[in-house]
């Protein structure tokens, strides 16, 4: 197995089941939400520690806007609270932090401060932290395809000069390699409008523990069990 078929850059994750495991625990969705962020800072610097160099989180997707407005201001006010002050300590880690999605349909102070954020961690390079806020990828590639057509009416480009890596540059993950681990959490086995076209070539694992309890001797297993798969991108394995 050649090193590039062997990277390990990128892990993205769907971190899914905060909510039944506040119900088996008879407590509120509100408290498994709070418990679930916590997590994603044992896991950022999991990552960190294992020589990760870009971790992607699915926090929100634009479906999730269709759940209660008690849960949806809920989540908004905890998403708040961690921009303001819990960040601040991969900060100090030296992680940068990116956001991809759909901003316009987030709270404007909201908004505000992703934005200091970004700009806070921009020269920071142990690791990229992508966090995946009010994004859907269908929509996402639409919005790259409505990109590549103003560009191509403007007289900017030509219809052959459009191929693969100038799609990928019109995508939020410009500038940010393909994932090659998704895991997610809480048994569920599907993807869930989560990176269709970055996951071309990705490794998927699924496993039954629910976002707050997913740990980081979890997260080693699986980065352990990808170092003995075979990448082979299409091409036949080698006798």
């Amino acid at each position: 197995m050649s090193s590039e078929e062997n990277r390990l850059e990128h892990i993205a994750i769907i971190m899914d089941g905060n909510g039944r495991w506040a119900k088996k625990r008879g407590l509120p969705r509100t408290l498994g939400h709070r418990k679930g962020a916590e997590v994603v800072k044992e896991i950022c610097k999991a990552a960190e520690k294992a020589g990760i160099k870009y971790l992607t989180l699915y926090a929100f997707s634009t479906e999730n806007w269709k759940r209660s407005e008690d849960e949806v201001a809920s989540l908004m006010d905890l998403l708040r609270q961690y921009l303001k002050s819990d960040f601040q300590e991969l900060h100090e880690r030296g992680v940068r932090i990116r956001f991809i999605g759909e901003r316009q349909m987030l709270p404007a102070d909201i908004v505000e401060n992703m934005v200091k954020l970004e700009d806070q961690t921009a020269a920071n390079d142990k690791m990229t932290l992508c966090i995946a806020l009010s994004y859907g990828s269908r929509q996402e590639i639409v919005h790259a395809a409505r990109r590549l057509a103003l560009l191509a009416k403007r007289g900017d480009i030509n219809v052959d000069d459009i191929d693969k890596k100038l799609f990928s540059d019109m995508l939020y993950t410009k500038d940010i390699p393909d994932p090659d681990i998704l895991i997610r959490t809480s048994g569920e086995q599907r993807i869930s409008n989560y990176l269709l076209w970055q996951l071309a070539y990705t490794e998927f694992f699924f496993t039954d523990a629910l976002w707050p309890d997913f740990n980081e001797k979890q997260l080693l297993e699986i980065i352990d069990s990808y170092k003995s798969r075979e990448r082979r991108y299409g091409k036949i394995k080698a006798e």
